[in-house]
């Protein structure tokens, strides 16, 4: 009867054992989302390090601080990046909109033609930088995401769309607009439901050049699914992104250069960026991230300089976004 007993209770452990390791894995597949099979690499050039470099050194130091209270370097900030964008070829145009008695723009550049019955694809970076503490350089925060964004502009000249591109430089992004309707990315989101346009997918860079660290989650089923070192760039989205994670995250993983992972869970977790304006009004959207303030101790201080990022693995992120359009615009 003991005998009897004691198998009964191992073939129960095993059973509880068997069902944990299948929820395990079923819930690393739904966070990661996997991928399968290689992506081709569709760029004919690749991301220029020094050119990223250039962007946000000018960025954080001449144009220091940018912020709703230094008007004039961040309407400096602006018109730099109309001349980045206009010397890749594209459409550029300006969003004004009115806050606080003051004028703001986000700087477009479009490819390809606008039609209302073609949804279009969307990749964007704030240009502002936090200020509630200070005159702040914001390196990572977001002069890499806009060196970026201008490095995928020049990288798309003279291609031929399918869709309409446009990427956007948000201003207005950081506190005290953010989860706000006075916020860039809020105006352009809702320029589209204003002229009963849509977005196919919207691509949100937001600090992508912190490498280095530990990463230090605010939840135990990160720190149980992701790796402790921050090394990896993400490509966060909603369960509703799941499709747009993984093309973005193969994209960016064609380039080989640097490692990408993904998640995917509910939106509010991943909230933090313009993309959240786009997911509020219906349209599909994911972030690129270093993951920010979980790795980056310069988050929000004065010891986010041009210095502290990786310039190299910032050009294979480039890379990434830039091929996960032309990916996107051939399908």
């Amino acid at each position: 009867m003991g005998h009897r007993i004691l198998l009964s209770l191992r073939r129960i452990i095993l059973a509880i054992v068997a069902a944990v390791a299948v929820i395990f894995i079923v819930a690393g597949i739904i966070l990661r989302q996997p991928t399968f099979g290689p992506m081709r690499f569709r760029l004919a050039n690749r991301a220029d390090a020094n050119n990223l470099r250039r962007h946000v050194e000018y960025l954080t130091t001449e144009l220091r601080p940018r912020d709703f209270r230094h008007m004039t370097n961040l309407d400096r900030a602006a018109d730099y990046i109309e001349r980045q964008f206009a010397s890749s070829g594209c459409r550029v145009s300006e969003q004004k909109y009115d806050v606080m008695d003051r004028t703001f723009r986000n700087v477009i550049c479009t490819f390809g033609t606008v039609n209302p019955s073609e949804a279009a694809l969307v990749v964007g970076a704030h240009y502002d930088a936090f200020s509630m503490t200070g005159n702040l350089p914001g390196a990572d925060d977001n002069a890499s995401g806009t060196a970026g964004l201008l490095e995928v502009a020049r990288l798309l000249a003279g291609h031929q769309f399918k869709m309409p591109v446009e990427l956007v430089a948000y201003s207005t992004e950081e506190p005290p607009f953010f989860a706000s309707n006075q916020m860039g990315s809020a105006v352009h989101a809702d320029s589209f439901l204003e002229q009963d346009r849509s977005v196919r997918a919207m691509i949100c860079l937001e600090m992508i050049g912190y490498f280095q660290g530990e990463e230090h989650y605010d939840s135990p089923i990160l720190r149980l699914f992701y790796p402790r070192k921050g090394d990896f760039i993400a490509v966060v989205g909603g369960w509703d992104d799941r499709g747009l994670a993984r093309r973005v995250k193969s994209a960016i993983r064609a380039d080989g250069g640097v490692r990408v992972l993904s998640f995917t869970g509910p939106r509010r977790m991943g909230d933090a960026s313009d993309q959240r304006n786009y997911w509020y009004r219906g349209f599909t959207a994911v972030m690129i991230t270093d993951t920010a303030y979980l790795r980056n101790p310069n988050y929000h201080a004065a010891g986010d300089t041009a210095e502290t990022l990786d310039y190299s693995r910032m050009a294979h992120v480039v890379n990434g976004v830039a091929n996960a359009v032309l990916d996107l615009d051939d399908k």
